[in-house]
């Protein structure tokens, strides 16, 4: 009798490109309830080894972060503590230079609690988002935001 193994699931992170990514991330961990990562040990050690060059990394947090990427994850999610990096729910924001020109091929939908749709609008425009549309379909109802940059996304 032979055994058929299936493949391990993929494990994967949404990337998202940003301007200024430990904003982007700032943003997003206070929207979702999410951990800024601290990869703090990680980097001091890479500089300890003379493996990247300090220019490569900022102050944020009040620990050495990396310039162009900043990542948030869930808090109940497992991470290598060696280098701080979520290994579950995972938002990555890489800096990139030219900005952003069209509608998001991707978006987030944020689920809110039954009957708080109004007060997560609320306190999400309260941490920088911007309201763009209502709407109201046979299928559901939803409130269309942008995060700082301009990212769409749906608020349920």
């Amino acid at each position: 009798m032979t055994s058929t193994s299936q493949p391990a699931p993929l494990h994967f992170k949404i990337v998202i490109d940003a301007a200024a990514p430990h904003a982007q991330a700032e943003f997003w961990a206070a929207a979702l309830h999410y951990e800024v990562e601290d990869n703090s040990a990680l980097i001091e050690k890479l500089l300890g080894f003379g493996a990247v060059p300090a220019e490569l990394t900022v102050e944020a947090h009040g620990r050495r972060a990396w310039r162009d990427l900043a990542a948030v994850r869930h808090p109940d999610d497992p991470f290598q503590e060696e280098s701080g990096t979520g290994l579950g729910r995972r938002l990555l924001f890489q800096r990139v230079p030219e900005a952003k020109t069209g509608k998001n091929r991707l978006h987030l939908d944020v689920h809110a609690a039954d009957g708080r749709r109004k007060e997560e609008v609320a306190r999400l425009q309260a941490l920088g988002a911007d309201v763009q549309r209502q709407v109201k379909e046979p299928g559901g109802e939803w409130v269309v935001m942008t995060d700082p940059e301009g990212n769409e996304f749906c608020v349920h």
